[in-house]
């Protein structure tokens, strides 16, 4: 399936929504880990009505529960470890390592799709490094949020990769269902470790105002974008979309700066390091036109009108 442009605007719709996500993670008070106990629990409620509601079947082949569970288990550890960034530091850095997305799913997609690595990407990823770099050296005293948002990139550049297979196999609405219920099985298993090695004492009450943000992240920031984003992976490639999500830290550091008044908290050199990241971003889809994109053009249209004559 070929995406058009009401396509793209969907998917830049769905990043924008997404750019509130690391800003409701730090408006609510509970801790990464309760948090995602209660998004991930809220969200499976949601999507099951929502299929109900639609008369889209709940169940799924039994050979599909395990690959669709054990991607919800990446989401949960990508979930827990972005919002534990935004809480040992803050959205905006939190959302600059995100954009390190770009650099993982350059180098994993070629890897678990069997492609070859393309010098372009590779280049680009080296750029973001260095802008990762220039962050991590003027905000020291956020490093860990630092290192907790660029895993959380990782896993989210993986599952990304697995959920585009798993779209081309299985409704995008039962894939979102099961998901859920496999990051919140992970957080519940999860929970006595979490309790045992790392707090005293487990804050699993949200208070009112959390609800309402609770509610909010759970129903439009996951059921229907997450649903919606994985729909669109039938005309996407990985790297596009999770391209597109690199948008997300512009939308979301933007929303910081203006609801959190965060820029004032941030040196010059994370603004440098910010925009040659971003930077690295933009310049993708120019470059892999002229570089790739040109020369495929100029092979398919001969073929083209070899086949018509």
């Amino acid at each position: 399936m070929k995406a058009d442009w009401k396509d793209y605007l969907h998917l830049h719709f769905i990043v924008f929504i997404w750019g509130f996500t690391a800003v409701l993670g730090d408006l609510i008070s509970i801790p990464a880990v309760e948090l995602v106990f209660w998004r991930t629990l809220l969200a499976f409620a949601g999507m099951a009505f929502y299929m109900r509601w639609r008369k889209v079947p709940l169940r799924l082949e039994r050979r599909a529960l395990l690959p669709i569970f054990l991607t919800g288990s990446l989401i949960a550890a990508h979930w827990i470890l972005f919002f534990a960034a935004t809480k040992v530091a803050n959205v905006s850095i939190c959302l600059v390592g995100l954009a390190s997305v770009t650099l993982w799913t350059s180098l994993l997609e070629p890897l678990i799709n069997r492609q070859r690595i393309k010098l372009l990407e590779v280049v680009l990823g080296l750029i973001m490094i260095f802008g990762l770099y220039r962050v991590f050296a003027a905000e020291f005293s956020y490093a860990l949020g630092l290192i907790f948002a660029v895993a959380s990139a990782f896993l989210g550049a993986l599952f990304g990769i697995l959920n585009a297979r798993l779209v081309k196999q299985y409704h995008y609405y039962s894939i979102t269902l099961y998901e859920m219920l496999g990051a919140w099985v992970t957080c519940v298993l999860f929970l006595p470790v979490y309790r045992f090695f790392w707090v005293e004492e487990l804050q699993l009450l949200p208070t009112p105002a959390d609800w309402g943000y609770l509610l909010a992240l759970s129903g439009i920031c996951t059921v229907y974008a997450f649903s919606a984003s994985v729909k669109l992976m039938k005309k996407f490639t990985a790297f596009a979309v999770n391209l597109t999500v690199n948008l997300e830290p512009v939308y979301g550091i933007l929303l910081a700066f203006w609801l959190l008044d965060e820029a004032k908290y941030l040196s010059e050199d994370f603004f440098v390091g910010g925009a040659i990241i971003l930077g690295a971003v933009f310049a993708y889809p120019v470059l892999n036109y002229w570089f790739y994109g040109r020369k495929k053009k100029a092979h398919i249209e001969p073929m083209r009108a070899t086949h018509i004559e």
